[in-house]
């Protein structure tokens, strides 16, 4: 038998605890790795039951469900699936939701508008006359004209009479629908005026009564001190801080 140096036992002990260690080691990494794969899942049935299983039964999987570790602690909870109308209603709403913020977002453009195209009722009432007066105007130059259409059908009416049995009355005829037919048009034209005239004037209404509401809360927010301990109650005013 051949007898080993001292040292080379050494090295051959140290060796070997190191080996062990080191299986101890990935021992100790499978275990752990064997429980973080031993999960449970927590779930209820159609009838309200509550069941703890270690994997999630085919009938179940849409259900929704807890991951529990192996000391019980949840680590995952799954929802219910939707059904396509409860997913169509959740995207219905959503879409309400969108459709109020635009709406929102849209009364809040207008009111800047307003507040920065006006700096009194004055100038409300100006812009109102402005506009009301362009369309009289229309009113005023259409009701001017159908007076000189209906003038011109006496006179037609009248020559017609006067011209039975000759070729002359066909053509009249054709004059006289030509002047009805426009006669129509131009009563019409006033009608709208006169509808734009009740809008525009409903407009600017209301476009005065929101800017009173916009200055009288601007004033207010003004005049409202800050909250105590704010920022803007702690800043000192000028000079206080001089002594």
């Amino acid at each position: 038998m051949v007898a080993l140096h001292p040292d080379a036992r050494r090295d051959g002990l140290r060796a070997g605890f190191a080996l062990m260690a080191l299986l101890f080691a990935l021992a100790a990494c499978l275990a752990g790795a064997g429980q973080a794969h031993a999960a449970m899942y927590k779930w209820v049935d159609e009838k309200g039951v509550v069941h703890y299983t270690d994997k999630m039964p085919p009938e179940a999987v849409d259900k929704a469900n807890v991951e529990l570790n192996k000391q019980g602690i949840p680590i995952r909870q799954t929802d219910k699936a939707q059904t396509p109308e409860q997913r169509a209603a959740i995207e219905q709403e959503a879409a309400r939701a969108r459709e109020r913020a635009r709406a929102q977002e849209e009364i809040a453009r207008r009111d800047r508008a307003l507040v920065s195209s006006y700096t009194s009722e004055a100038e409300i009432d100006l812009a109102r006359n402005r506009s009301l007066q362009t369309i009289n105007s229309v009113i005023l130059s259409s009701q001017a004209f159908s007076e000189q259409l209906s003038k011109r059908r006496v006179d037609v009416e009248t020559k017609k009479a006067e011209s039975q049995g000759k070729p002359i009355v066909a053509v009249l005829d054709r004059e006289l629908e030509s002047i009805d037919a426009e006669l129509v048009r131009q009563s019409d034209l006033v009608a709208q005026k006169k509808r734009e005239t009740v809008t525009i004037t409903a407009k600017y209404d209301a476009d005065k009564q929101r800017w009173r509401e916009l200055v009288a809360a601007k004033a207010v927010a003004k005049a409202t001190p800050p909250p105590a301990g704010s920022a803007a109650a702690v800043v000192p005013a000028a000079g206080s801080a001089k002594k």
